[in-house]
């Protein structure tokens, strides 16, 4: 299993990644505030079909580790967020939900499947659009996230946000562009 994702289809990217501890432990790292909060973003999710999910991303409260937010991002400096909606809930084995507001929405899902004393993780991103760039933004974005993620359910420090990202979108802008 390779920790990239991967391009399955126009405008959908996948990932998976094998997290420590069992699957109850990871559904909550996806569906509560403060779990959710140590390594993507805050906000209220009611977990229903049709329910609001509220994302309030603050990536400097990430990790501990201090470093300067990069010039294009320097808007999203003090936070960002959205609201979207739940498609899929089947707890705690699957989780989908509108991305990224009405104008441009996506959709993630995240699927659980226990192995062992470990969770199978895995996370598709669908419409994203054809353009390279934002697939790359995006990529590099799970990449950090989930890298983060496995940290804290592994009770390790948590890697940099800014710079792992920024090493990741170079990655995966020449990863796509040989596709």
């Amino acid at each position: 299993m390779s920790d990239h994702g991967v391009v399955t289809g126009e405008g959908i990217l996948r990932f998976e990644r094998l997290l420590p501890g069992p699957i109850e432990r990871v559904w909550t790292f996806l569906t509560e505030s403060e779990q959710r909060g140590r390594w993507l973003a805050t906000g209220n999710m009611e977990l229903r079909v049709g329910g609001r999910v509220e994302l309030l991303f603050r990536h400097a409260d990430l990790t501990s580790s201090v470093e300067p937010t990069p010039e294009k991002f320097k808007r999203y400096e003090y936070g960002t967020g959205f609201e979207g909606r739940v498609t899929r809930c089947e707890p705690p084995r699957v989780l989908s939900y509108t991305w990224g507001g009405e104008a441009n929405e996506s959709e993630v899902t995240f699927e659980l499947t226990p192995r062992g004393d470990a969770t199978l993780l895995v996370l598709t991103h669908r419409r994203l659009g054809k353009e390279r760039a934002v697939m790359a933004n995006v990529a590099s974005g799970w990449h950090t996230h989930l890298g983060i993620l496995t940290d804290a359910l592994g009770g390790v420090e948590r890697r940099p946000f800014w710079s792992t990202h920024a090493r990741m979108e170079a990655e995966y802008t020449e990863r796509l562009a040989e596709t």
